[in-house]
């Protein structure tokens, strides 16, 4: 029996300017999306029924499987294709849970693939349903960089030579924090749009995050203490926070030294 695989990659966000509400009650966003070469992976092999079984040391802090965005975006799918076919998905959870870096919407995305490929379908269908599924989801299902505004959700692939192969460490106090009440706690002030250079970007969303969060402050002075990082940023809603480094030596040093009650993940930008 076939088996399909799918790396749902960890998302980051260079940067990410708010620049109001959309009509629908939203936030307007301006972003630059990077994603990492690891992140959660998933398996697939079908079956009569959908069904999701979890692995991986973030496997317990995910909602009830049938709660699950990975679920939802196969049941869309299947719908939108009109397809009679199940699949048994194993989702093997190594990211923290709500912690700004694609998560349940990079899980999702990649189910998407994953799916339009076992089922032999159109891709057009995964297109169609990701928006519905949240405003990171669009972005994950390309996983490449790209630049995102309306929710985050209109999207235009960027070619950004100067990350790609970068490496990078992601740090994560072991906190949850829901997008939603980061968002909620927005200043509602437009501090300018994100030009052209995301280097001179920042995260509007940081000082509402570190609000909820203040160990966030603790984790961004330390990894803008570690010798190589070259750009500390948190990603998203936080609370994972992310230094770029120009070589892998300084950022593995960096890797090492990481506290130990801290998640941290060296990787690379894709």
């Amino acid at each position: 029996m076939s088996v399909a695989r799918e790396i749902a990659a960890a998302k980051i966000n260079l940067a990410l300017h708010v620049r109001g509400k959309l009509p629908d009650g939203r936030h307007a966003i301006e972003t630059i999306f990077a994603f990492c070469i690891d992140g959660d992976r998933l398996s697939a092999e079908p079956a009569a029924e959908l069904t999701l079984g979890s692995s991986g040391l973030f496997s317990p802090e995910l909602p009830h499987s049938e709660d699950n965005l990975v679920l939802k975006a196969a049941r869309a799918l299947q719908e939108a294709a009109g397809a009679n076919s199940g699949a048994a998905i194993l989702l093997e959870k190594r990211l923290p849970v709500a912690s700004g870096i694609g998560g349940g919407s990079a899980d999702a995305a990649a189910a998407l693939r994953l799916l339009t490929s076992l089922w032999n379908i159109d891709p057009a269908h995964a297109e169609r349903v990701a928006p519905a599924l949240g405003s990171d989801v669009p972005a994950c299902l390309l996983s490449l960089s790209a630049r995102g505004e309306g929710a985050g959700d209109r999207l235009q692939q960027i070619a950004l030579p100067e990350v790609s192969g970068m490496p990078v460490l992601l740090v994560n106090p072991r906190v949850q924090l829901s997008t939603a009440e980061v968002f909620a706690r927005w200043d509602g002030i437009d501090h300018g749009p994100l030009g052209e250079d995301w280097r001179h970007g920042r995260n509007d969303l940081q000082p509402a995050a570190v609000q909820l969060a203040p160990q966030i402050e603790t984790v961004l002075a330390w990894l803008s203490a570690q010798i190589g990082a070259t750009l500390v940023r948190m990603s998203g809603s936080g609370a994972t926070c992310f230094a770029l480094f120009d070589s892998e030596v300084p950022r593995d040093r960096a890797a090492e030294a990481v506290p130990r009650e801290w998640w941290h993940l060296a990787t690379s930008l894709r």
